[in-house]
């Protein structure tokens, strides 16, 4: 059904809302079908009180001894025909539901208008770029030089956009896996998961990347069951957001357990659809990565100081490795599909000269709680309420390596080990 929270709004309001991020609400056909649907409703509750009362005198003729049948046959009638109407109900109730999940989140006041990634905001910066007194190389080129990235064994392996990592590059990899984690769960009152890489489609829907981004996840065949018939298939998780945030559908939390923050690595899994050409050398864009995921399950009014604070946690690990970066709002062009407001972290990259995104920080206030009924009830309360829920990056896994590799190398082509990964990587201090 579509979201009561729309309807009870002025559509023409929040369709212009929409348009300013690039979404065209056809508010005519919207308004049409919901007309259409209370008529139908009202409709329904008149043939079911004039079924009760027909029926009802049925038992009233029998009693006395009178011949029911023309009351049979006038309730007979009307089950035929409130059978019809709920039938076209229904058909009303999907076409909503079909508008309803194809409809984005409606941005945050605070957003900045914009239609593209050209019009995000920059809001601060940390660090200073060194500055090298060598030709710096991209880590394509310090990742093969040190035999620790092969992209042709991960061509021959799968195919392209996969990758092999060895030796100790493979261990900064992890390294940086169990430092994120320990600082999230140590520091930052995350509870860390362990969740399923292939989840159904109720998650998917429940976390907005279904039925809009289907192309962009990796399908599964559904496996045969005892009885010889397939089953429905699975989908590799894009991100250890879908999992977690999913752990909270069809739950209600008490207030006095909120905030809940988990934390999950998992490997990330995206066909990136409509990216070829794009980033195709290297670890940036590739079709399996790993993340550390941050997540939060908050009250409405506590939801945009979480997103700050889950930002800061994911700037603290580019803090602690020293690499510099910037903090940037989204425009409402770029946001994510069920954001109401982002904040990107990207890292400087000197053989790029720019900064990439390493961290993308969202506040999808009640959106995905709405699609997974994910509610929590006040104290003293009767009556749920929607959670909001945020995720963020806490970080890619693999662009922090890229980060690290082109940061920190020397002349000599080799890579200095930052110091907070040297007590993961056995103390040592440089990759030759």
């Amino acid at each position: 059904m579509l979201d009561s929270k729309l309807l009870r709004q002025d559509i023409e309001q929040t369709a212009a809302r929409l348009a300013a991020r690039g979404y065209e609400l056809d508010t005519a056909t919207v308004s049409a079908l919901e007309e259409k649907r209370k008529t139908l409703q009202v409709k329904t509750q008149e043939l079911q009180s004039e079924r009760n009362s027909r029926s009802k005198a049925i038992g009233q003729a029998k009693a006395k001894g009178e011949d029911a049948q023309p009351l049979l046959d006038a309730v007979s009638s009307l089950g035929a025909e409130l059978e019809s109407v709920k039938a076209e109900q229904d058909e009303i109730l999907e076409q909503l539901k079909k508008i309803s999940l194809a409809i984005p989140n409606l941005p945050d006041e605070s957003v900045p208008a914009g239609a593209d990634e050209s019009e995000n905001v920059e809001i601060s910066t940390w660090g200073e770029p060194k500055k090298y007194d060598f030709e710096v190389k991209d880590h394509v080129d310090l990742g093969q030089d040190l035999n620790g990235l092969d992209f042709e064994m991960g061509v021959k392996i799968t195919g392209s956009r996969f990758t092999v990592m060895r030796g100790a590059t493979a261990r900064m990899h992890r390294a940086l896996v169990q430092f994120m984690l320990d600082t999230h769960t140590d520091k930052n009152g995350y509870t860390e998961m362990y969740v399923p890489y292939l989840v159904n489609r109720d998650s998917l829907y429940g976390t907005g990347q279904l039925p809009k981004f289907a192309e962009d996840l990796f399908h599964t065949k559904g496996l045969v069951n005892d009885d010889g018939e397939e089953q429905e298939g699975f989908s590799l998780i894009p991100t250890a957001e879908v999992p977690l945030t999913n752990s909270a559908r069809d739950e209600i939390y008490d207030e006095k357990d909120l905030p809940i923050r988990l934390t999950a690595h998992t490997p990330c899994f995206r066909s990136e659809a409509g990216s070829y050409g794009r980033d195709t050398r290297g670890l940036i864009r590739q079709h399996q990565f790993d993340k550390v995921e941050l997540v939060q399950l908050v009250k409405p009014e506590d939801s945009m100081q979480a997103l700050e604070e889950l930002t800061g946690h994911a700037e603290q690990i580019l803090q602690a490795l020293e690499l510099p970066y910037r903090k940037v709002i989204l425009c409402m062009g770029d946001m994510g599909f069920g954001s109401a407001k982002t904040y990107d972290l990207e890292v400087w990259l000197p053989a790029q000269d720019t900064y990439r995104e390493i961290s993308s920080c969202s506040n999808m206030v009640d959106f995905q709680a709405r699609r997974m009924q994910a509610r929590f009830r006040r104290n003293g309360e009767k009556k749920p309420e929607l959670l909001h829920t945020l995720n963020g990056s806490g970080l890619a896994v693999g662009r922090t390596l890229v980060a690290i590799l082109e940061n920190y190398q020397q002349a000599d082509g080799s890579v200095i080990v930052p110091e907070v990964l040297r007590p993961y990587m056995g103390g040592l201090e440089v990759i030759k």
